[in-house]
């Protein structure tokens, strides 16, 4: 039996099968002989993900060979790509099409499937997550069928599934609304945090992207701001916090550091009182953790899952190494991020049970709703999933 393991090597499994996806075709018998059989199926992209969303002893499916960019509608602005697509792929090709992303995460090597099947996103106060940009998607369903779902098309299926963490069968390819391609010029500073944070609303309004990293060990931020410009690309890229370049080469970092992860999306206005209540757990019960906390700021959407649902947000992240144990430390952060109405980003670790969850996301009953509709079987649920879940089966 083939073995499996996400980005980290924290989640790690033996799995029945381990079955590398090449089309369309292969995508929708493989669902529908899922569901015929009583298998459960998941759909593994990168394997990014600090949360088990991919374990899964009957069958993994790789889709990372469903790559590459299908069309281009240069007019509407936007693209088909294919759902294995790593986000480091999308660059250049999008590029030489005059279009480009609205935003993107810090670390690119996510498949852009499974970035969008957890919400994830970059920052800028005025952009929101990568869920939000899918226009259109195709999926194999548990009936054996490939589903294109549009605004205009199967509309609440899309609607749900922007957002879709994999449970709604496996997920082909996807259409993107896209801009026109832009350049973009980047500034970092290490400076004492007691200097960052009376300027941070400022920081936040007067640029088209504001982050900081405060390390507890020794109190610094480094503080990192991105602007559009009109100034040429400077060739070779400088080091991370004054390169000049295209969208797609400024935007990612290099992060092979192995780690946990938790985040909570938090309403705007309560992002500087809960990064100070972090700050003080790590001055006091948490003085080992030499780990940075992550602040960065996220539009509202109209997501259902979304963590920036219909609200305004900043995202804090904390980080722990792989070979530590995390658990005392990410549930005082949790209780700290609850107290603050947080929300957890679904590819990272929180502990938060459905019927919480469904407590804090207002489209929660919807999002089953239809999820159930689609695969009734649940053929597309891993036992992970299957606890979330407060639907009645």
């Amino acid at each position: 039996m083939p073995d499996w393991s996400n980005w980290s090597g924290r989640h790690r499994l033996r799995t029945q099968r381990l079955h590398f996806l090449r089309s369309e075709a292969d995508a929708v018998a493989l669902a529908a002989n899922a569901a015929r059989e009583g298998l459960r199926l998941r759909t593994a992209g990168a394997g990014h993900s600090h949360a088990p969303l991919v374990p899964c002893e009957d069958l993994i499916v790789d889709a990372q060979a469903l790559a590459g960019v299908i069309s281009v509608d240069n007019q509407n602005k936007r693209a088909w790509v294919g759902a294995g697509t790593c986000i480091h792929s999308l660059g250049a090709p999008l590029n030489a099409a005059g279009l480009g992303l609205h935003n993107q995460g810090d670390i690119d090597q996510q498949a852009i499937a499974g970035a969008t099947a957890t919400g994830t996103h970059g920052t800028g106060v005025a952009l929101r997550n990568l869920s939000s940009a899918v226009t259109g998607m195709r999926i194999a369903t548990a009936s054996g069928e490939l589903i294109t779902a549009t605004a205009d098309q199967n509309s609440e299926l899309w609607r749900a599934a922007r957002l879709h963490l994999g449970a709604f069968g496996i997920v082909t390819a996807l259409e993107l609304q896209l801009r026109a391609a832009y350049r973009l010029k980047e500034y970092s500073a290490r400076v004492s945090i007691d200097e960052v944070l009376p300027q941070v609303d400022t920081s936040i309004a007067h640029h088209r992207h504001f982050e900081f990293f405060w390390y507890p060990q020794n109190d610094v931020a480094f503080v990192k701001t991105i602007d559009e410009t009109a100034e040429p690309a400077v060739y070779p890229l400088a080091d991370e916090g004054s390169r000049l370049g295209w969208s797609h080469e400024v935007l990612p970092n290099h992060r092979p550091h192995k780690h946990t992860e938790m985040e909570y999306s938090v309403p705007a206005e309560h992002g500087v009182a809960c990064f100070n209540a972090l700050r003080e757990l790590l001055t006091t019960r948490h003085k080992d953790v030499a780990w940075p906390v992550e602040f960065r700021t996220l539009a509202a959407d109209d997501v259902w899952l979304s963590t920036a649902y219909e609200r305004p947000t900043v995202t804090l992240s904390v980080h722990q190494t792989t070979d530590a144990d995390e658990t005392g430390y990410y549930r005082d952060c949790e209780a700290i991020f609850r107290h603050y109405e947080g929300r957890p980003h679904w590819g990272k670790m929180h502990y938060l049970d459905g019927a919480t969850l469904r407590t804090i996301h207002p489209r929660w009953d919807d999002w089953w709703r239809v999820r159930n509709a689609i695969d009734p079987n649940r053929t597309f649920l891993n036992s992970y999933l299957e606890g979330l879940s407060t639907s009645r089966r």
